[in-house]
């Protein structure tokens, strides 16, 4: 009996869970690239009704309180600007980003985990200028010996990256779902065709 009660006395349509919108700095530029900076279309709705953002875009579904009803935000923009972080935080998602999700010894994608260049064993750190990203094979295969040893080269000189670096490689990356109503807002500076 305790499992048949009823929970949600609202019947929304499913696609309202799936209508995110974009978020857009003061700027008209993404807040992030990768990942998209996304938020859910409840927050969007919330932060327009508190009017803290700019509703540049809809999409066609409407959501509807006693008094008012208003169309499901597509792509928001902040009213006032967030200044974009200049340090680059040392993850494994950045370290995957800045190495393009791509091997570093053998260029393969898939799989990867992170090696250490110059193994800890041996007295290496793990920095932006010690760890690439590395398919299991290669790191395998590398172990905890030094390239020379193996007799493996990296593909590029592991190096710290910058935001704006990191933000640009993000942009080759885009989510599996790309609403038409974000393009112009995501690739706005890209080259155009002739």
């Amino acid at each position: 009996m305790e499992g048949d009660f009823r929970t949600e006395f609202v019947r929304a349509p499913g696609a309202l869970k799936q209508n995110p919108a974009l978020v857009l700095n003061a700027d008209y530029r993404p807040l992030s690239y990768y990942p998209l900076s996304l938020w859910s279309w409840q927050d969007a709705v919330k932060a327009a009704w508190l009017d803290r953002v700019d509703i540049v875009a809809e999409y066609d579904h409407v959501v509807r309180s006693p008094t008012m009803q208003i169309r499901v935000p597509s792509v928001i923009v902040l009213k006032d600007y967030v200044k974009p972080q200049k340090r680059v935080a040392f993850t494994r998602f950045n370290l995957f980003l800045r190495d393009e999700f791509c091997c570093q010894y053998c260029g393969t994608r898939g799989e990867l985990t992170f090696d250490h260049v110059v193994p800890r064993a041996s007295g290496g750190i793990t920095s932006w200028e010690n760890v690439v990203a590395a398919c299991s094979r290669c790191n395998l295969k590398k172990g905890a010996r030094s390239l020379h040893r193996t007799g493996m080269a990296l593909r590029k000189p592991p190096r710290a990256p910058g935001a704006e670096q990191l933000r640009n490689l993000g942009r080759k990356f885009p989510p599996g779902h790309l609403h038409a109503s974000w393009i112009d807002f995501l690739y706005w500076d890209a080259e155009l065709e002739a």
